[in-house]
């Protein structure tokens, strides 16, 4: 069995070192189970050419390039990122698109969670997103 040293920076980094001398690694640590962030957002349409109207918000540009580099290998399809977004008191599982349009990934609230909030388009929405693709 080997024994893992861990030592934690100040800037978040955690290093580790196998107790027999093995391989060093680095990495960027946020939350023991994925990256956290909150943010405000304006709910709004994206209307698909005539197959149907998505609502989303958008994740602040900084908080988007902060989840990118929080990515570590192959990205899934569309760029999309796994996450558990919270709004209110409703909790539910998606993905996140990187969109070219806003330079940042869009969150699409499904009508469940707009109903739940009782939300509708223009409204600022809290969210609480734990990344859960790293």
């Amino acid at each position: 069995r080997r024994r893992v040293r861990r030592a934690r920076g100040g800037d978040g980094r955690v290093a580790a070192r196998l107790g027999d001398g093995g391989p060093v690694f680095v990495a960027r640590v946020w939350h023991s189970v994925g990256m956290i962030v909150e943010f405000e957002s304006e709910l709004w349409i994206w209307d698909a050419e005539g197959k149907g109207s998505w609502t989303f918000v958008t994740v602040p540009a900084e908080l988007s390039a902060e989840i990118a580099e929080f990515q570590d290998g192959p990205r899934r399809g569309f760029g999309s990122v796994r996450v558990r977004p919270r709004v209110g008191g409703t909790e539910w599982a998606t993905s996140i698109f990187p969109s070219k349009t806003e330079s940042a990934y869009i969150l699409p609230v499904k009508k469940a969670v707009r109903d739940a909030e009782h939300l509708s388009p223009g409204d600022l929405v809290t969210v609480r997103l734990e990344v859960i693709d790293s």
